[in-house]
């Protein structure tokens, strides 16, 4: 509890980003709470948004007294808490049984600006308004620059993917071009996005290839990049992500949605080519699902759903303990919502500059992974990928 209240101390300031308080110990009462400083009259207190289900509530606390606060709700009504101001983030987890762990990183990413405004303006990176010719094409956005209603889910999308770039920028070298791969591009809403921000907003000299199955889409995003007059450093090609190999070193590794067992082909190329940057967004994590069993979690195994959830959730965290240990900092983000898709998490991964050859790394997993995936009877893809290497 004391290193909770040192935590709260040095990172609740002027200098803090947001807390969040999530997955409550009971039903029926508050299911998160976002907390955020404000300056009101001169004077910095801190703002607390508390949702219970479509009902939000707003209270402005001191410092002091939110710090009471928090410490009461992370003892008796949530089970975790994450920190993130313009030095660290951390993230506390509390068991059934009371007990407090803490884990701090520095933070790494692009110091973004703090708006200390009582009634804040959300601010996208790409505002609605300004006229984006690929968001025109895609249908997100009319030729006067109003986001079509039915879009707006996507529009938000897109520019919550846009803010996990921009906090990588200073880690993207800008002396040389930039190498991206987009495992799994799709329709390419995101890619084209990814590109318009850092070549045409920010001026980096980047090459982008995006890889899908689908002949159609291919066809489609070449002729769209041509368009734009992106073709030059876009182009999209047929491929399949486990087979796919490249001439080029990439800095960038770029999967969404790529369904099961496809994200671990892709992590696994970006750490053997020891990209920079891995952005990620499992889906469809189906391989655990049909391997998991655990006599220990029977209860809650035995529910279709549930079983589901947790066989997602513990792909997720497989992937990124082996990141982790291949020499990457890795961290499991809310991309958008919950209410608009449960697929929902996005694992982003920075190597560490101190980090050697990952290949010496990678024919080994440690004896907590393997204790862990023995106790639930399942093998992971990712991890006999690396197993094999």
């Amino acid at each position: 509890m004391e290193q909770l209240k040192n935590i709260l101390n040095d990172g609740i300031n002027e200098n803090l980003y947001q807390i969040i308080l999530s997955n409550p110990r009971k039903t029926g009462g508050v299911e998160k709470v976002k907390i955020r400083p404000v300056l009101m009259k001169g004077k910095l207190e801190f703002q607390e948004t508390s949702y219970v289900g479509t009902k939000v509530f707003h209270e402005n606390f001191s410092k002091d007294k939110l710090i009471e606060r928090i410490l009461t709700a992370l003892t008796e009504s949530f089970k975790q808490g994450e920190l993130e101001n313009k030095e660290f983030r951390a993230t506390v987890l509390v068991s059934k049984k009371g007990k407090i762990t803490v884990k701090t990183k520095k933070n790494v990413g692009e110091k973004k600006e703090i708006d200390l405004s009582h009634n804040r303006v959300k601010h996208y990176i790409l505002e609605e308004g300004t006229v984006v010719p690929f968001l025109v094409e895609l249908g997100v956005q009319s030729k006067d620059g109003k986001i079509i209603k039915s879009k707006y889910d996507k529009f938000k999308q897109i520019n919550r993917y846009l803010e996990f770039i921009r906090d990588v920028l200073p880690i993207l070298p800008k002396d040389r071009t930039v190498n991206i791969i987009d495992f799994g591009c799709g329709k390419s809403y995101l890619t084209f996005a990814m590109y318009h921000y850092l070549k045409v907003l920010n001026g980096y000299d980047i090459r982008v290839i995006g890889l899908d199955l689908k002949d159609d889409v291919i066809e489609k995003c070449n002729r769209l990049a041509e368009k734009f007059g992106y073709s030059s450093a876009l182009k999209f090609i047929r491929g399949d992500i486990s087979t796919f190999e490249g001439d080029y070193q990439p800095d960038m590794v770029v999967t969404l949605h790529a369904c099961d067992t496809a994200t671990d082909y892709a992590l696994e190329k970006a750490v053997r080519w020891g990209a920079k940057v891995i952005l990620s967004v499992p889906c469809c994590q189906h391989e655990v699902n049909k391997q998991i069993e655990c006599k220990e979690l029977e209860p809650v195994l035995k529910y279709g759903l549930l079983k589901e959830r947790m066989s997602a959730l513990i792909t997720d965290a497989v992937r990124a303990n082996m990141l982790e240990e291949l020499g990457y900092d890795a961290q499991i983000l809310e991309f958008i919502d919950m209410e608009h898709t449960p697929k929902n998490l996005l694992i982003r991964a920075v190597k560490r500059q101190e980090t050697g050859n990952v290949q010496e790394k990678t024919g080994e997993t440690s004896s907590e992974m393997a204790e862990f995936l023995e106790f639930l009877h399942t093998k992971q893809t990712l991890n006999e990928l690396f197993r094999k290497a």
